[in-house]
């Protein structure tokens, strides 16, 4: 099984490929299909298997090689937007639907116990949650969608929404610009992407296991 993620990573993020199959062929149209995947997957709470962390890393390596197909400072201005208003989108969509999809027992194309185990994150951590959940796969995009249920000031998420956006794609695109063209991440450049998921949900597997001997007891 890693050895298919690592060939299908390898197809994705190969960085010579990726620029001969997509970034040469739909040109400056990359910018709009980058812009895309970052607001849908911050977006939509059906659409949390998108990459996220990955991408920025990605894009950020790109930016940084000579002539370079994508220009550091649009994607990050870009991107960040993208993720804010993403982020914006989920918080309405929670707010005006939110409490009778959580009522539900069953919920077609969404995981109800990711929705729990983001509740309980949101009231431990309160409106720092939306900055915090940018850098955490799933609940990135769950959490906004939370504070829509649980009907968070609107002009405290827009701060907090702003912040953790612009912080997230900034972090994201600079670390690859700045490590992603190291010969040794470019030799291994599926390997670094795997990591970088393995780092960001490692905080939540670490809570899923804590919670489990916490039952357990």
């Amino acid at each position: 099984m890693l050895d298919s993620l690592i060939n299908l990573l390898h197809k994705l993020f190969d960085l010579k490929h990726l620029n001969e199959n997509f970034l040469i062929p739909y040109g400056n149209l990359t910018y709009a299909i980058l812009f895309f995947i970052i607001f849908a997957e911050t977006g939509f709470v059906v659409t949390p298997f998108l990459p996220g962390d990955s991408l920025l890393f990605a894009v950020g390596a790109i930016a940084a090689w000579e002539n370079p197909p994508l220009n550091l400072f649009t994607l990050i201005a870009l991107l960040s937007i993208a993720g804010i208003i993403g982020n914006t989108l989920n918080y309405r969509i929670g707010y005006f639907i939110g409490p009778k999809i959580f009522e539900q027992e069953k919920i077609r194309f969404i995981k109800k116990e990711h929705l729990i185990k983001t509740h309980a994150f949101y009231e431990k951590h309160g409106a720092k949650a939306v900055i915090l959940s940018r850098f955490l796969p799933i609940f990135r995009t769950f959490v906004p969608f939370v504070a829509g249920i649980g009907q968070m000031e609107w002009k405290k998420f827009m701060l907090y929404n702003i912040v953790g956006g612009v912080s997230w794609v900034v972090i994201g695109t600079l670390a690859g610009y700045l490590f992603g063209n190291i010969p040794w991440v470019q030799e291994h450049f599926e390997m670094v992407l795997i990591g970088i998921v393995v780092i960001t949900v490692m905080p939540a597997v670490i809570g899923v296991v804590s919670e489990y001997f916490k039952a357990r007891k």
